[in-house]
């Protein structure tokens, strides 16, 4: 049977915005959401694989608070998110970055919010940090920022990272770019980050469950090729880029240049919200034709599997 394309009308009828718009079956219930009223039932659920928490150290940005961020959040229909925290990119005491972070996700986030802690090879005792993430705060998994943490992907404890991560369960999420590098404060230098040591690394390690965030500049078609080859790598969408961009790298005709086609259980949602509004990665649903079932995979059903997983 040939799956019908979800087109901009399908997507926009009868809603109030994009996100509340989808006709697809909801999977919650009195149960499973603690705030059953604060979206419409009969609409699809979203898996936000990638927010963060407090100030973005050079500038206030408008859904900065955690409060007003979860509404907008469920504003989109998104019922869980996974969360880094902004001072894991220069603070030093990481212990008090997951602390505050896995607090904040308990008391001010409606449930909604999964804590994604913070180790950081450049500083010393990160093996306690991780224990402390896994059997402390109970968290999922970690998100490093290389470039702003001052280690690269050859790191010679990374790959120890990598086998004690997966051995507790914990997923990975390894960020490329927090923000576009022509606006970085002119005192802030990051560092370049080369992701090619991954191939290998998770190839030792089967059982890691590895993501990208905001990866697109840091990753070029020949590695990404090798990763979607010989790795479980997934990817979120948050800087995917350019009209039907998400669409055409799943068929495997990205504007940029030929490649192989990205399956589709390779992508999660991700917004990085609040530096991006939330809007602009929900409307990259439909501005690609996919399927019914390609637009649940990338909304939940991926972020589900390799969750659970890990």
């Amino acid at each position: 049977m040939v799956m019908k394309k979800v087109s901009r009308r399908t997507f926009f009828s009868g809603s109030l915005g994009a996100a509340a718009a989808l006709s697809l079956p909801s999977t919650r219930s009195a149960k499973t959401d603690p705030h059953p009223s604060a979206v419409s039932p009969d609409g699809p659920d979203i898996i936000d694989t990638n927010i963060n928490l407090f100030q973005w150290p050079f500038r206030k940005l408008k859904y900065g608070e955690t409060k007003t961020l979860i509404a907008k959040l469920r504003q989109h229909r998104i019922t869980q998110a996974w969360t880094g925290s902004y001072e894991g990119l220069l603070h030093k005491n990481i212990n008090s970055v997951n602390s505050r972070l896995a607090e904040e996700c308990r008391v001010n986030g409606e449930g909604m919010l999964l804590p994604f802690g913070t180790v950081n090879l450049a500083w010393p005792d990160w093996e306690e940090d991780l224990r402390r993430c896994h059997e402390v705060y109970g968290m999922r998994g970690i998100r490093l920022c290389p470039i702003y943490q001052t280690f690269d992907l050859d790191h010679p404890e990374f790959p120890k990272l990598v086998k004690q991560a997966a051995a507790m369960g914990l997923a990975i999420q390894i960020v490329g770019d927090m923000e576009d590098s022509r606006t970085h404060h002119p005192i802030i230098q990051v560092r370049e980050m080369n992701v090619a040591p991954l191939v290998d690394i998770m190839k030792a390690v089967p059982t890691a469950k590895v993501q990208l965030l905001h990866w697109n500049q840091r990753v070029g078609r020949k590695l990404l090729d090798k990763l979607i080859n010989e790795t479980s790598v997934v990817l979120d969408i948050s800087r995917i880029e350019g009209t039907g961009e998400l669409g055409r790298l799943i068929e495997g005709k990205p504007w940029s240049d030929s490649a192989m086609a990205i399956p589709v259980e390779r992508f999660l949602f991700g917004s990085h919200a609040p530096y991006f509004p939330v809007e602009t990665n929900v409307l990259k649903l439909f501005e690609s034709p996919l399927t019914l079932e390609q637009m649940k995979a990338i909304m939940n059903g991926n972020a589900h599997r390799f969750l659970e997983s890990a």
